[in-house]
């Protein structure tokens, strides 16, 4: 014989067994910071570990002094000339951000234009290809003679070197919207400014900013290629000047210096990266690359 057994009431949990609310502000600082510390470690080891070989071959004078001087010699020459260098190094940061922005307003006017005539795309596409070819310090005397030594071609130079990768990213990105949405935008009657504005550029974004961080590293090359060629400030005036004088620590001190401005420019495009498309698949896989 089959007996039931009846229900019996479930006893409210304690408030001990509840699992904790989580806060609608999204992840705690906390949180926010062990992220940022479980990405930022495998690097900064690896920067330990060429620092730790540079200070070992200097110390053991492998190399002479004057090709790899010591990181305590760069160290107090970087100290001793901060006043000068921190002059050319805003020069040259300068002429990186400008000719980075006006990169990617041009890049991203070209890249539409492209997209969406095929008269423009058959004419400018090969031109814009002829012309990333070309080597840029090539042209660079020719920007000298046209701009004379001030800031003009070193930024025209930037723009030339940091304009390519935004356009091709630009034009893939416009390229690869579902053309179904495409297609009921248009059945609901929206035009085509609503239709880039609401789907098509939104889409795009994610290629654009890969594009755009290519394009930021690029750009601090231009601007330090167009000062080898004719300026009197700089970080590329001081890498002639160091170069010249076989000064190694003063060299070594510049270019950590233009080092840092393409990482903390690359860093500003990644965080703007992460504003603008936080919903991307790229955005929430942080969090599992860093723990693997």
């Amino acid at each position: 014989m089959v007996t039931t057994q009846e229900a019996r009431p479930t006893a409210p949990s304690s408030p001990r067994s509840r699992p904790p609310a989580r806060s609608a502000g999204g992840p705690s600082a906390g949180s926010r910071a062990l992220v940022l510390l479980a990405e930022s470690w495998r690097p900064a080891a690896v920067l330990l570990a060429l620092f730790a070989v540079w200070w070992f071959v200097a110390w053991r004078e492998l190399v002479p002094a004057y090709l790899v001087p010591s990181p305590g010699a760069v160290a107090e020459t970087m100290a001793a000339e901060w006043p000068m260098l921190l002059e050319h190094t805003w020069v040259t940061t300068l002429e990186t951000i400008v000719g980075f922005v006006l990169a990617a307003v041009i890049g991203v006017a070209a890249a539409v234009l492209l997209v969406y005539s095929r008269t423009a795309e058959k004419s400018l596409y090969p031109l814009i290809l002829f012309a990333q070819v070309i080597p840029k310090i090539a042209i660079a005397p020719i920007l000298v003679v046209w701009f004379g030594f001030g800031m003009t071609p070193k930024i025209v130079l930037a723009v030339l070197i940091a304009f390519f990768p935004v356009v091709v990213s630009a034009v893939a990105g416009l390229r690869s919207v579902d053309p179904e949405l495409l297609e009921m935008s248009a059945t609901m009657g929206a035009s085509r400014w609503k239709t880039f504005r609401k789907i098509r550029f939104p889409g795009a974004l994610p290629q654009l900013m890969s594009g755009l961080k290519v394009a930021v590293t690029l750009a601090v090359v231009g601007a330090v290629v167009g000062e080898f060629v004719g300026a009197d400030r700089g970080l590329g005036y001081v890498l002639l000047l160091a170069s010249g004088n076989l000064d190694a620590p003063l060299l070594f001190a510049d270019l950590i210096l233009m080092s840092l401005i393409g990482v903390v420019l690359f860093v500003l495009v990644e965080v703007l990266e992460r504003l603008l498309i936080p919903w991307h698949a790229s955005r929430r896989g942080n969090l599992a690359l860093a723990t693997v």
